[in-house]
């Protein structure tokens, strides 16, 4: 059998989200999406999530292509493999070539696991959505008079 696993923060959720999740599943038999819990954003990425760890695992639960939903609470993708028992791990081909894509794949040779890549969605990211967030927002405007008519 093989059993994958799809990792990541998963907010924001967006369509290079489903992308993953999508061709991850093609892939396996059974699909375990891994949600990187708030904590761990903040120790590795050093980000604020938007959305809660509880509420982007049920976001994912409810994809039709997710099996199972495991919540990451290592930084240590080796912790979530013993954990979960996966046999193929599923990532962007933004990294495949990379410092992070080699350790990966180096950390997962020992133990049997294959890693493999889909690719990326370009015209879409997180980052890229944090970004618009942030320029929507921007300064707060001056609060406006308002006149009642008597």
């Amino acid at each position: 059998m093989r059993i994958g696993y799809a990792a990541g923060a998963f907010d924001l959720f967006h369509v290079g989200h489903l992308n993953l999740l999508r061709h991850a599943k093609q892939h396996c038999d059974l699909l375990v999406a891994g949600v990187v819990s708030d904590e761990i954003l903040r120790q590795v990425k050093g980000i604020e999530p938007v959305i809660p760890t509880a509420e982007r695992a049920e976001i994912v639960s409810q994809i039709r292509f997710v099996d199972d939903v495991h919540v990451e609470t290592s930084p240590s993708k080796l912790d979530a493999w013993q954990d979960v028992g996966f046999t193929h791990f599923f990532k962007g081909d933004d990294w495949r070539g990379t410092e992070k894509g080699r350790l990966l794949e180096e950390q997962f040779a020992p133990v049997g696991v294959e890693v493999v890549y889909f690719p990326y969605t370009m015209h879409t990211s997180s980052t890229a959505l944090r970004r618009a967030l942030d320029a929507l927002s921007g300064p707060a405007p001056a609060a406006a008079e308002v006149t009642l008519a008597p």
